[in-house]
């Protein structure tokens, strides 16, 4: 198993969510090490200096440690479900949901983190993106078509973060599609093997095997 990659993640954090989505539906086995974010392994910090989860230590020893990379990684070796469209549409709408969408998010949800931040606000900015998914999905139920694409896996974990907040409102939103997106993913096989439960790792622990077996 030594020869497998070593995946340092975190479970609740949605970038490492979709690495490890990714990792799964390709059916790529790594050396799962589960990480504490107040107590971060040595290892990984001397790998990617960032010191920020997901990050993917190849056999060869080359690093990946952006979530969308690791995707890409995993994908580029095995996509049965056809999660790789590659158009200009589906970069530009995860673009946005990591930058801008992103930014609201953050300030909604950690609004004492920052300077002179209304959390309001930013909710209300983080509600016009969610708005333009609606209108996606509402012509055929995922972002990029009938089937679910790497945009939809990219970005739900990060809507989910959101609704989560405060569900209360998010459920009241007349949002029927994007709601309805939201708890099919939520539902999914992939997500719940996805969201397994693993114990922190620790320096000279053995490392669970993760990915061998695509979710039904």
């Amino acid at each position: 198993m030594t020869d497998l990659p070593v995946l340092y993640s975190f479970r609740r954090c949605p970038y490492a969510m979709r690495a490890r989505m990714a990792l799964l539906i390709s059916g790529t086995a790594v050396r799962l090490r589960e990480v504490v974010l107040r107590d971060k392994p040595e290892e990984m910090i001397a790998s990617s200096p960032k010191a920020t989860v997901p990050v993917l230590i190849l056999p060869d020893g080359q690093v990946i440690d952006e979530s969308l990379a690791i995707m890409h990684w995993a994908l580029g070796r095995n996509d049965p479900q056809d999660w790789l469209q590659g158009s200009a549409t589906e970069s530009e709408l995860i673009a946005e949901a990591d930058g801008p969408f992103k930014d609201h998010l953050d300030r909604y949800k950690y609004p004492t983190r920052y300077e002179n931040v209304d959390a309001l606000e930013h909710r209300a900015g983080g509600l016009v993106f969610l708005e333009k998914l609606d209108n996606l999905l509402q012509v055929s139920g995922q972002l990029m078509g009938t089937k679910s694409t790497l945009a939809d896996h990219a970005i739900f974990p990060f809507v989910r973060q959101f609704a989560n907040n405060d569900r209360d409102w998010f459920d009241q939103l007349p949002l029927p599609a994007l709601q309805q997106w939201l708890a099919d993913h939520l539902a999914s096989p992939l997500f719940a093997t996805t969201m397994k439960k693993y114990p922190q790792w620790q320096s000279g622990d053995v490392e669970p095997l993760f990915g061998s077996q695509m979710p039904a």
